[in-house]
């Protein structure tokens, strides 16, 4: 059984631990994502405090993470306040690998906001990232649209929500 729970400060080194973890696999496979200084305690404990984190236990032990927010004025600074939620962050351990875990949190975020009333799931990831793109698109998210920021190509990915 997998449950997501909000992170607290309490859960700051797993949280950070989770994704460092995934960090790390994908620099050993080839396919860089996250640099170590930014999954560092420190740098998401304010993220953290926020509320924004989240952890899918299964069966009692942490097994993922996912970052929820109602606005990303980064990545999506073009659309309009309140029509969607935003998740980023999205990491499994290892030894959880291929049991649902991030279909579950995904389904989890689709359901909160449906429940804060939003109309979409958005996220985005490098463009290049095939494999990624493609977990998203057998979940049920559409290609929206390309965009740079900073150094990224994204491509930038919604769901839609009660059918909108």
């Amino acid at each position: 059984m997998i449950v997501i729970k909000q992170a607290t400060l309490a859960d700051l080194a797993t949280v950070s631990g989770i994704l460092k973890e995934a960090a790390d696999w994908l620099r050993m496979t080839g396919r860089a994502m996250w640099r170590d200084d930014e999954l560092h305690p420190d740098q998401i404990h304010q993220d953290v405090a926020a509320g924004l984190f989240n952890l899918a236990h299964h069966d009692g032990e942490p097994a993922g993470t996912i970052k929820f927010q109602l606005e990303d004025p980064r990545f999506w600074p073009d659309f309009p306040e309140n029509d969607a939620a935003y998740v980023h962050r999205i990491a499994v351990r290892r030894q959880f690998a291929g049991q649902g875990v991030s279909s579950r949190m995904l389904e989890w975020a689709a359901s909160h906001a449906a429940g804060l009333d939003r109309s979409y799931l958005r996220l985005d990831c490098e463009a290049d990232r095939r494999e990624l793109r493609t977990v998203y698109e057998r979940f049920g998210f559409r290609l929206h649209s390309y965009r740079d920021v900073g150094p990224y190509y994204l491509s930038r990915y919604e769901y839609v929500i009660n059918g909108q």
